[in-house]
Parts: C-alpha cells; sequence; structure tokens
C-alpha cells in the first residue's frame, strides 16, 4: 500500500491548483498580453489623441475574451506563477523561443513579397 502511494504522488509533481491556468493556457494569454502592451508601447503612446491607459486596458479586456478567461483568473494565475519560479522560467523560455522562431520568419516573408 505504501509504495503504490509512494508511485502515485510523484506521478504529478506540483500540480496546478483549482482557479489557475495550467501552464498552456497561461502561456497563450501571457503572450497576448506581453504583445498588446508591446504594441500600447510602440504605437499607441505616440497618438497623441489616444490614452494609451485606456486603450491598453481594451485589448486586455478582448484578449481575455478571446481565451475565455476573466481578468481576475488570469491576475490570480500571474501571481501563483510569480511565486512558482520554475514554472515560470519554463513558460518564459518557451515564449523566448517562439518570439525568436517568428522574428526568423520575417525575412522570409519579406523575400517572397518583394520577388
Amino acid at each position: 500500500m505504501f509504495v503504490v502511494m509512494a508511485l502515485a504522488s510523484c506521478g504529478k509533481k506540483n500540480p496546478i491548483p483549482p482557479g489557475i491556468l495550467v501552464p498552456d493556457k497561461m502561456q497563450a494569454v501571457l503572450w497576448d498580453v506581453i504583445r498588446a502592451d508591446a504594441f500600447t508601447t510602440d504605437f499607441i503612446k505616440k497618438d497623441s489623441a489616444k490614452n494609451a491607459a485606456e486603450e491598453n486596458i481594451g485589448l486586455q479586456q478582448k484578449i481575455f475574451s478571446m481565451h475565455h478567461v476573466s481578468k481576475e483568473d488570469f491576475y490570480t494565475s500571474y501571481d501563483y506563477y510569480k511565486l512558482n519560479t520554475t514554472l515560470m522560467k519554463d513558460m518564459i523560455d518557451t515564449m523566448l523561443v517562439r518570439a525568436e522562431r517568428e522574428r526568423s520568419k520575417k525575412p522570409v516573408l519579406k523575400t517572397l513579397q518583394t520577388e
């Protein structure tokens, strides 16, 4: 009986608590939130006719709706991952690889468009 319990407990290290977005979902939402922040910084803040903070809130609301996640669930999950640095590091590392992959595709697209 002890062996079965020991094996069962080893099977799932750091299970995600209820109410916390699973890593894949959190990564997808966080990726879009970061991109929205970058868009706000790079483009909207330069437009004096727009309120960057309001625009960013609107973009985040669209992101949460698109991913079927509430703002509260996202920020609760974000706080959880900040405290669990190994999980957050894995998520950020994957996002960096994804960003590099997307960056490396751009020259190919430009080359195809100019031909």
